[in-house]
């Protein structure tokens, strides 16, 4: 017997609502039980923990069912349930708010929908406001009926930038919204007796194209229909009006051509045979929401997007052209009233190209032997940049060119977004046995982003510099009309880089790096040498120069990264507040005297000296003021003090933020000598020394979240920069 055969296997209990008691089938180990530290639940309390969650009340609105007449009872009251495809995509994204802000000059709008407040931010989109602002504006303008509901809209950019993420957002979007009262939506089944004729109502027969049923109306009495179905939505604060596009699908044209013929023309007793039903949007169960991806030529004809014949009912009606031989099952038969997403949509066939022309400019497709057959839904592609310039070079596709709306998805350029997309992904509720130090991902994010910027054409300025001041951050002598410049001079920025995929396996290879899993802990030097060391076989980069160029950014960022922890190091170090308040204090007294040109008392020997220049120039030179600005910036505190004053506020060592950050840099020169931190990698250090630094690492990890570890390492990095003579603050 193999050992697979011989391993021991407990399975449930053959029947889980029978009466053997739970032990009988499944027994969890004691080890299990005590682990958990309480009893086991019981069969009872599982089940009821189910049922609680099902919601009968919902699940009835969900399914609900009911008459032509009923329906339009609906309508009267919610004539939002009429909206066409791309009006109830509008009204979903609005549905979740929206903010306004000014960035850079220029209004901005953050939908909430593209976090994905759905799944708590597993689809969530960061950074891109700008671009998805454009692509809602496309979708308001298509829902108003301006023409951009019949284009394709196609969002173009590199590899990684989140175009599938953002189509997949829109269509759980939609089949959520569709689960609630107001983004309600109706279709009908016919309900016939295949054998017996019309009279029998014995089988039930779904529109295949989940269609509006108001286009049951006959079409002398549409207009008029629509006309005031359209009032009552305007009323209401709809956006555009409610339009019907054209006429039923085939099969729902044959049977009610049929009942018509049958009734001899009473469209009351056809309307019998109509059974209304709430329509629930699913991608999984293919209803309103399709996905189309690009195969192998041979495998693969357009029949999957516009259905093929069913030969086995062949038999049964006694034709091929017959539309109840017929499956409507194409992708963009059943994303009828949703969406349809066609993945890289510029490797498609020209063949399904074509297809594409007619889905979206006259929003019709030609099933095989059928009449052009209309569709509502939305059109959705993305590609990347080498297929877009296919595309643009081929005059052939100069139709399809036209009748699309290309979006720009780029990457982030806002290192504070792209940070955001790693700590989703590497957070302490996900990464539980490992610390991730501090700053970890802040540097492969930073590095990242550089590769994104082009170099500025400014003199006088660095990437670094530009980095940070498109992350919000201010620069002496750069205003936001210099900063949007800078924008406008590199157009194209976010649409080539690295991406987050490379970034993200990268982080990976650290966490489960032996280095990782001995230390329990990755850092920015293991990821920055993960980085490094993909670059040379990188998929996507192509030349050597840009590789090159990569590679010295990476020293950037390392530069970068030992002046932000030579920082917290410094305040780690100078966080004594009450030896703060003392400087500050000490410093206060001597520009007041200096200012007003008056003596100050020496607090220990009690006499009246001259203000302690030596004392203020050491502080002030921490914030590169130069001896010429002394005399201003002195007066400049006083007034700052005497203006909180006459607020009734007191000042605080804290109050002004240069000085604070001065005060800081002028305790840490003060007491890094009698901490000996340079010793920490020459010798062996002493007791009292080592309590010092005892009491830095626990400021370390209260104050920046780092591990007893990472606090260590750190300190040990910044020791040996200060054992080489590096002086440079933070």
């Amino acid at each position: 017997m193999s050992d697979f055969n011989r391993t021991e296997f407990r399975g449930p209990p053959p029947s889980p609502f029978g009466t053997s008691s739970l032990s009988s089938g499944y027994a969890p180990s004691a080890a299990a039980a005590a682990g958990a530290g309480a009893a086991p639940p019981s069969r009872e309390q599982l089940l009821g923990l189910i049922e609680a969650a099902v919601d009968r009340r919902r699940f009835h609105e969900q399914h609900w069912e009911g008459s032509f007449e009923d329906y339009l009872g609906i309508v009267c009251a919610n004539p939002m349930v009429c909206r066409n495809a791309f009006q109830r995509l509008y009204d979903m994204v609005l549905s979740f708010g929206f903010e306004r802000y000014r960035m850079f000059k220029k209004d901005l709008v953050r939908y909430h929908f593209f976090s994905d407040p759905i799944d708590k931010g597993a689809d969530g989109i960061f950074g891109l406001d700008e671009q998805l602002m454009a692509l809602v504006d496309v979708f308001r303008s298509a829902a108003e009926g301006y023409g951009t509901d019949r284009r394709i809209l196609l969002l173009h950019g590199p590899v990684g930038s989140s175009k599938s993420t953002i189509a997949r957002l829109v269509k759980k979007g939609l089949e959520h919204y569709s689960r609630t009262e107001s983004g309600a939506l109706y279709s009908y089944t016919w309900l016939l007796d295949e054998q017996a004729g019309p009279t029998g109502k014995t089988h039930e027969f779904p529109c295949p194209m989940h269609e509006e049923p108001l286009l049951l109306a006959p079409a002398e009495s549409r207009a008029e229909l629509l006309r005031q179905v359209s009032s009552l939505y305007e009323a209401r604060g709809g956006h555009g009006k409610i339009r019907l596009y054209q006429d039923v699908n085939p099969f729902s044209r044959k049977v009610l051509n049929d009942l018509m013929a049958h009734y001899d023309g009473d469209w009351r007793q056809v309307m019998g045979h109509i059974r209304v039903r709430r329509l629930i949007l699913s991608e999984k169960n293919r209803v309103g929401i399709g996905t189309f991806q690009p195969k192998d030529e041979k495998n693969q004809d357009s029949t999957e997007l516009t259905g093929d014949i069913n030969y086995r009912k062949i038999a049964t009606y006694g034709s091929d052209s017959d539309p109840r031989a017929f499956n409507f099952d194409g992708e963009l038969c059943i994303a009828n009233r949703g969406i349809c997403e066609f993945i890289e949509v510029l490797k498609l066939d020209v063949a399904f190209l074509y297809d594409l022309l007619g889905a979206s400019q006259e929003r019709v497709i030609k099933p095989k032997k059928f009449a052009q057959t209309f569709i509502d839904e939305v059109i959705i592609g993305h590609t990347n940049e080498p297929e877009y310039k296919k595309l643009q070079s081929n005059e052939l596709m100069e139709a399809f060119r036209d009748r699309t709306i290309k979006i720009d998805v780029p990457y982030n350029i806002r290192l504070d977004d792209e940070i955001k997309i790693y700590q989703k992904d590497f957070n302490r509720e996900k990464i539980k046995h490992i610390h991730i130090a501090p700053h970890t991902l802040e540097v492969a994010a930073m590095w990242a982003v550089l590769t994104r910027l082009s170099e500025p054409r400014k003199a006088g300025i660095t990437l670094l510099q530009k980095l940070k001041l498109y992350n919000g951050k201010s620069i002496p002598g750069f205003t936001e009309d210099s900063i949007k410049e800078l924008k406008e001079e590199a157009g194209r920025e976010g649409m080539e880089g690295i991406s987050p995929r490379y970034i993200q396996d990268k982080i990976s290879n650290s966490l489960v790096s032996p280095q990782a899993m001995e230390e329990k802990q990755v850092n920015p030097f293991m990821v920055l040498n993960e980085m490094e060391a993909g670059l040379t076989h990188h998929s996507l980069i192509n030349d050597e120069e840009t590789r090159k160029r990569y590679r010295e950014l990476l020293a950037v960022v390392l530069s970068e990264y030992e002046d932000i922890i030579k920082g917290e190091v410094q305040r780690a170090i100078s966080a004594d507040e009450d030896a703060i308040r003392r400087l500050c204090a000490n410093y206060i007294d001597n520009v007041r005297a200096y200012t007003q040109k008056e003596r100050v008392k020496n607090r220990y020997t009690g006499k009246d000296e001259e203000p302690d220049e030596r004392l203020m120039r050491s502080i002030e030179e921490k914030i590169d003021i130069p001896e010429s600005r002394k005399n201003d910036f002195r007066q400049e505190i006083m007034n700052y003090i005497g203006a909180l004053a006459l607020d009734g506020k007191r000042f605080e060592y804290n109050t002004n933020a240069r000085l604070y950050r001065a005060l800081e840099l002028k305790l840490f020169e003060d007491q890094r000598d009698t901490i000996k931190l340079k010793n920490l990698v020459s010798s062996v250090v002493d007791d009292a020394t080592q309590q010092k630094i005892d009491v830095i690492k626990k400021r370390m990890i209260e104050q920046f979240g780092y591990s007893d570890r990472s606090a260590a390492d750190v300190l040990n990095y910044v020791a040996s920069i200060f054992a080489r003579g590096d002086q440079k603050g933070g």
